[in-house]
C-alpha cells in the first residue's frame, strides 16, 4: 500500500492541498507525507490559496476562543451576583439554593429539578418566582408517568399544574409508559409519576451556583466550565 499512498499524496499535493489535509485524506502520518511531497513546487496561486485558508482557520479558532472567554467571564459575574445575594442570608434564598444543590441537575445553562413530591417542587417554584423573579412563562413542566395507575394523562397533567399553581401553558410533552408488572406492588406506585421543573437561563443557574459556594464555604471551579 505504501507506493499507492505515496502516489496519491503526490497527486493531491500537485492539486494544491495542504499537507495536513493530505494526511487526513489518505490516513498517513504527516512525517511520511512531508517527505513524499517535499520536491513538489506549488504555484503562486496555490500558495496564496493555502495562505488564505490558514488565516481563515486561525481567525475561526481565535474567534471561538474569544467567545469562550467572554462567556466564562459572564458566568463568573453571575456567580458573584449569587454570592452577593447569599450574604443577605434570606431564608427562602438559602433553602432554595441548598435544595437545588441536593436535588438539581448541575448544568451550566439550564435549571432542572425532577421529583415525585409535589410539595418539594411547589417550594422550588415559589423560590424561583419570589426570590429569583422568574416569570411563569419561563417555567416549563415535563412529566414522566405510568398509565396503569387508574389515571389518565390529562388528569396527571392537571394534578401537577394544580399542585404547583402554574398555568397549563407551562406543560410540555408528557411521557407516559405502561407500568411493568414487577413494579405494581401495592404501596409502591408513583400514581402521578415524576415532574421536572425547568428554566433555561444561564444567569440564574450561575447565580445559584455562586450562592451555594458562598453558603457552604466551598469552591467548585468545574461549575464555570
Amino acid at each position: 500500500m505504501k507506493p499507492e499512498k505515496r502516489e496519491e499524496a503526490r497527486r493531491l499535493r500537485r492539486e494544491g492541498l495542504a499537507i495536513n489535509d493530505i494526511c487526513r485524506r489518505i490516513h498517513v502520518a504527516k512525517s511520511s507525507v512531508s517527505v513524499w511531497v517535499r520536491d513538489i513546487e506549488l504555484t503562486p496561486e496555490q500558495k496564496a490559496a493555502l495562505e488564505k485558508q490558514h488565516y481563515a482557520y486561525r481567525a475561526q479558532t481565535n474567534g471561538g476562543h474569544t467567545n469562550a472567554t467572554k462567556f466564562r467571564t459572564l458566568r463568573e459575574q453571575y456567580q458573584q451576583e449569587g454570592r452577593q445575594k447569599a450574604r443577605e442570608k434570606d431564608p427562602l434564598h438559602v433553602a432554595g439554593c441548598m435544595l437545588y444543590w441536593g436535588e438539581g441537575r448541575k448544568h451550566k445553562n439550564h435549571l432542572v429539578l425532577t421529583n415525585s413530591d409535589p410539595t418539594l417542587l411547589k417550594f422550588f417554584v415559589d423560590f424561583l418566582k419570589n426570590t429569583l423573579q422568574v416569570q411563569e412563562k419561563e417555567i416549563t413542566l415535563h412529566i414522566n408517568c405510568y398509565l396503569n395507575n387508574e389515571q389518565k394523562v390529562e388528569e396527571i397533567e392537571q394534578y401537577w399544574v394544580n399542585a404547583l399553581q402554574l398555568p397549563q401553558s407551562c406543560l410540555r410533552h408528557t411521557i407516559a409508559n405502561a407500568l411493568p408488572a414487577s413494579s405494581q406492588q401495592r404501596g409502591r406506585k408513583l400514581v402521578y409519576g415524576v415532574c421536572q421543573v425547568r428554566v433555561d437561563n444561564t444567569r440564574l443557574v450561575q447565580h445559584i451556583f455562586g450562592a451555594i459556594q458562598e453558603y457552604a464555604g466551598i469552591e467548585k471551579p468545574e461549575w464555570l466550565m
